[in-house]
């Protein structure tokens, strides 16, 4: 199972300050709902030793729910479907049990926690910064949180169902 346990994802989001002190380029994104109200935010971090995704959100409910990272910088709701495909630069198929996966932009479920958050921070594999295949492309990249939990082998999208959070990626 990959689900970071929320003791690890409790630490490594205290940790968020001293990763940013090393951070060479930060991009954040608000997360919203599909009624446009704020979910919470994620941040895309840049540093010398890679790029890492932090997210602190409120969960909609107890639970698991999949994550991915969208080709497309945008977010119209209420169905995000303008967020695109998983940002899928190498042309996999989805997910880590996936014999053809995983796309660059998929990543364990998050879990919510006792107080129905969400807090994740974790490297972003194989990712280059901008660029052609890069998560700052021409049509940037955006984070979509589904309503259910990703099954880790179902091509395109794990069976997770519908978007409910989606936020776009700004530099700076």
């Amino acid at each position: 199972m990959r689900i970071f346990p929320l003791f690890a994802g409790l630490v490594l989001a205290g940790c968020a300050t001293s990763q940013m002190d090393n951070a060479t380029e930060v991009a954040t994104a608000k997360l919203y709902r599909g009624d446009g109200s704020e979910a919470g935010v994620a941040k895309l971090v840049r540093k010398s030793d890679g790029i890492s995704l932090e997210i602190a959100a409120a969960a909609p409910g107890q639970g698991s729910f999949g994550m991915h990272l969208h080709a497309v910088g945008k977010c119209d709701g209420p169905d995000f479907s303008s967020a695109g495909p998983h940002w899928n630069p190498a042309g996999k198929q989805h997910g880590h049990d996936n014999p053809a996966g995983a796309h660059a932009g998929d990543f364990p479920n998050l879990v919510s926690n006792a107080e129905e958050r969400i807090l994740f921070n974790g490297p972003v594999e194989s990712a280059g910064w901008e660029g052609e295949g890069a998560l700052f492309d021409a049509d940037g990249v955006a984070v979509v949180i589904h309503e259910k939990a990703d099954d880790y082998k179902t091509d395109p999208s794990g069976n997770s169902g519908k978007r409910i959070y989606c936020g776009v990626f700004t530099r700076g």
